[in-house]
């Protein structure tokens, strides 16, 4: 697996979790790193990925450190209200998202973020998949809106095997025996033709080449076909949590947009 060194000073905060994080996990599992030469070495990129459960955060970074980039998450803002964890979230370079602002201040933070060449990770989907198969859902058009505000390139990502460690929506690990994760980047999505644009047609269509760009990685890590239509919560009657929803969400509840609510997971724009 070829790595890279690190584009930018880590700070002390990063090499805190570098130092506790990187070894557990090459401890905890074995790894596949592929298309890392997609990933930019500088400059501002939104990476995209799918999500099957709560510890994937933790092999996507890991990926992107190996790579030369430190990941910028999207994180509740709930996680700096401790002084301690406000302390170390803001030096590690996350960015704090306020529900409240229900999703302007998420998309306005990752688009500084990007235009200040940073790596911003976001998960289209909002949530961990409901797709029963762990394929990725319909994704939401934030990491799209960012992408077209600033012209910044989409590399898509998938991962699988993170679930096995954690199962989606469980709390308890199974790290025995020893479990293989693999992670694969693609190039970056085309979106050349639509950059600029603010219509929500023009998100729409970048989100799907989006989605679809992972979704095709992912058929090629698991060497199987994925569903013809993606998994859509809202057609399901599902909200992002799982549960019933009682009204159908308006066509432009986006979260990353003014007008939306927040991500389920507090990753995704």
């Amino acid at each position: 697996m070829a790595t890279r060194k690190l584009s930018e000073r880590r700070g002390w905060a990063y090499t805190v979790a570098a130092t506790i994080l990187k070894p557990t996990l090459t401890a905890a599992t074995s790894r596949t790193w592929e298309g890392g030469e997609h990933v930019p070495a500088t400059g501002g990129v939104v990476v995209a990925l799918n999500h099957v459960t709560k510890v994937d955060p933790l092999f996507a970074a890991h990926y992107l450190y190996d790579h030369g980039r430190i990941a910028r998450y999207l994180a509740k803002s709930g996680l700096f209200e401790s002084r301690a964890m406000a302390t170390f979230m803001t030096a590690a370079g996350q960015i704090p998202v306020e529900r409240e602002s229900a999703g302007a201040s998420a998309y306005a933070a990752a688009v500084d973020a990007v235009r200040a060449g940073k790596c911003v990770v976001v998960y289209p989907e909002g949530t961990i998949t409901r797709d029963p198969d762990l394929w990725p859902m319909t994704g939401k058009t934030g990491a799209a809106r960012i992408a077209l505000a600033t012209g910044c390139p989409v590399v898509p990502v998938a991962h699988w095997g993170a679930q096995d460690v954690l199962a989606p929506y469980s709390s308890r690990p199974r790290l025995l025996p020893r479990k293989h994760v693999t992670v694969r980047a693609g190039a970056p999505v085309a979106l050349d033709d639509l950059v600029g644009r603010t219509d929500a047609r023009s998100a729409v269509e970048a989100t799907s080449r989006i989605m679809a760009a992972i979704t095709g990685l992912l058929a090629e890590i698991r060497g199987e076909q994925p569903p013809a239509e993606p998994f859509d919560p809202r057609r399901r009657g599902v909200s992002e949590y799982g549960r019933p929803r009682a009204v159908e969400p308006r066509a432009d509840d986006e979260p990353g947009e003014p007008g939306g609510r927040p991500t389920g997971d507090g990753e995704g724009a």
